[in-house]
């Protein structure tokens, strides 16, 4: 037996409200499940969440085994539900190049998972602040290795088994060209002489201690749900500014006299720009690395992998697209309720004018 110990962790993840009330929703699942209910993460203590996450085995919540993986949900309190499916590993490299191979990017695993996440949400109406009808997804497979019938270094495993790592990622069961497994292999990271992380944007391999192993699957899961946050307030954003172009495009004498168009575009610009905001410095901010050099490095380096800064800045930039419609939204009430002060004056004056040719005005 080459590999005699490991797991294949499926993470499906799913915005399913702006915000999720953990304290409600953790009274709302003591109600309905058995007399204890393990809600404390595993993570280790130098990642730290500003408002740490409810942790919660899906067999207490009544979400059983789904095809052979054990169910682990967790709720950030950002709105975002991930449920972790985890199956322990042995046997040889092949058996596992077809595990990858199987459960990267798996239709009906995933159809299960979603089932089983909205049929939680549905029961806990109350913690979910407004909660989403359709749902932005993200998943991603994480293979982690524990222990080799032949321990091997970071280094020697690379040497004897480079070609199997990099299909592993690739979720492929036929061998990759030279220059393919060069650039899987290249996004690599390690500290110890044996441990390696290799991440992609869809699936990690991770060679480790059992700790090491939950430490990375940890950060990968946030990763990922940063980068569902991001896309989400990147889509929203996208829409927004659609119907806000095509409102203050839509104009009338009256409106364009008293500004209305503009003051209704300016409220609803600045609320819309405080919101994401808020949001997502809170969904930045989430977690804290304390202290602990080779996790920031694997963070950064998953980061990296799956362009979360590209999606950053481009929330960025649309969030800088609609500050810059707001002031122009307000230089134009401005101006509108100058005109208005300009026709007001005339009226009088001319007012004063047909009353003074009346007679009625000396």
């Amino acid at each position: 037996m080459e590999i005699r110990a490991a797991s294949v962790t499926a993470f499906y993840l799913y915005d399913v409200a702006e915000q999720i009330d953990l304290a409600t929703l953790r009274s709302t699942l003591r109600a309905g499940a058995a007399a204890k209910l393990q809600t404390a993460t595993s993570a280790p203590s130098y990642l730290q969440y500003q408002t740490p996450p409810l942790v919660v085995d899906g067999n207490q919540v009544g979400v059983a085994s789904i095809d052979g993986f054990s169910a682990r949900l967790k709720f950030f309190d950002y709105g975002v539900v991930s449920l972790a499916l985890t199956r322990p590993f042995e046997g040889s490299w092949a058996e596992l190049i077809a595990a990858s191979q199987t459960y990267i990017e798996n239709e009906a695993l995933e159809s299960r998972a979603e089932a089983a996440v909205r049929g939680l949400v549905r029961r806990c109406p109350e913690a979910m602040v407004k909660a989403r009808e359709q749902y932005v997804a993200e998943d991603y497979l994480a293979v982690a290795v524990m222990s080799l019938e032949t321990p091997l270094s970071s280094d020697e495993l690379l040497a004897q088994r480079g070609e199997v790592l990099a299909r592993i990622v690739r979720g492929e069961r036929q061998p990759l060209s030279p220059q393919e497994q060069d650039e899987v292999l290249r996004n690599r990271l390690s500290y110890l002489a044996n441990d390696l992380v290799i991440p992609t944007w869809n699936c990690a391999f991770i060679y480790d201690s059992e700790p090491g192993a939950i430490a990375a699957l940890e950060l990968f899961e946030f990763a990922n749900s940063q980068l569902l946050e991001f896309r989400y307030y990147d889509d929203l954003l996208d829409s927004e500014l659609g119907r806000i172009y095509a409102m203050l495009q839509v104009s009338s004498w009256w409106n364009n006299l008293f500004g209305r168009g503009y003051v209704r575009a300016a409220h609803q610009l600045h609320a819309l720009f405080i919101d994401v905001n808020e949001l997502t410095d809170r969904t930045e901010n989430a977690l804290k690395i304390v202290g602990d050099i080779y996790a920031a490095r694997v963070f950064n380096l998953a980061a990296a992998r799956l362009g979360l800064a590209r999606w950053k800045q481009s929330v960025g930039d649309k969030l800088k697209t609609l500050d810059d419609i707001y002031r122009f939204a307000v230089e134009q009430v401005a101006i509108s309720r100058g005109q208005f002060l300009e026709l007001t004056v005339i009226l009088i004056l001319v007012l004063e004018l047909v009353l003074f040719f009346l007679g009625i005005m000396k």
